[in-house]
């Protein structure tokens, strides 16, 4: 099971693309992180190979609580608000740590293997089983397929979201900046100030 490799990260754009191709996933402003279990071991790792379990005990023990035992999730931890609207402060504030969810966007191994080379859709399906039946700590994230990109982009301005990330249903997990990546931020969300 693929527990070390490089997390894939989309690439900036300013247009959000349109197709049958692609999905599109309003984007939560939170931490990059995979779950990883391994029987009764679980661990919450950054980017930048940080364990964080300590820190999120609700995301570890809704893995756990899970009928497979071995698996890799990839997502963001973040706090909702009572919108259901992602709060990085509270999130960065330490506070609200055992209250913090992850936001689950790519299975990566179940049961040991390694899905990495198949298209994102039949990753997704597969994360969709898994997650069938935990709605709380860990949850799917919602995603919508075809036209409706740009709409969805001006819905997630509106509500003061950070962007939306569009992928390709077709593309293998691949490390580093990918093509068929892309994400597309609010100009205006508070994300932007913590990147320049």
């Amino acid at each position: 099971m693929p527990k070390q490799f490089e997390f894939c990260r989309p690439q900036a754009r300013k247009v959000v693309p349109v197709g049958d191709d692609w999905i599109d996933e309003v984007k939560y402003d939170g931490y990059r992180e995979r779950v990883i279990r391994d029987g009764r071991d679980v661990k919450i790792l950054s980017k930048s190979g940080l364990d964080w379990t300590w820190r999120f005990p609700w995301i570890a023990e809704t893995a756990l609580k899970m009928k497979q035992q071995r698996f890799v999730i990839d997502g963001e931890i973040c706090v909702l608000d009572v919108q259901g609207i992602s709060d990085f402060n509270a999130l960065q504030s330490n506070k609200h740590n055992g209250e913090a969810q992850l936001y689950a966007f790519d299975l990566v191994a179940p049961e040991g293997d390694d899905l990495r080379e198949l298209p994102l859709f039949e990753r997704k399906a597969r994360l969709g089983k898994l997650l069938a039946r935990r709605p709380e700590g860990i949850f799917v994230a919602p995603f919508e397929r075809g036209e409706i990109g740009p709409d969805l982009f001006r819905k997630a301005c509106e509500l003061g979201l950070e962007g939306i990330v569009s992928k390709r249903r077709d593309r293998p997990y691949q490390a580093g900046r990918s093509r068929g990546l892309d994400q597309v931020k609010n100009r205006s969300h508070p994300a932007m100030s913590r990147e320049l």
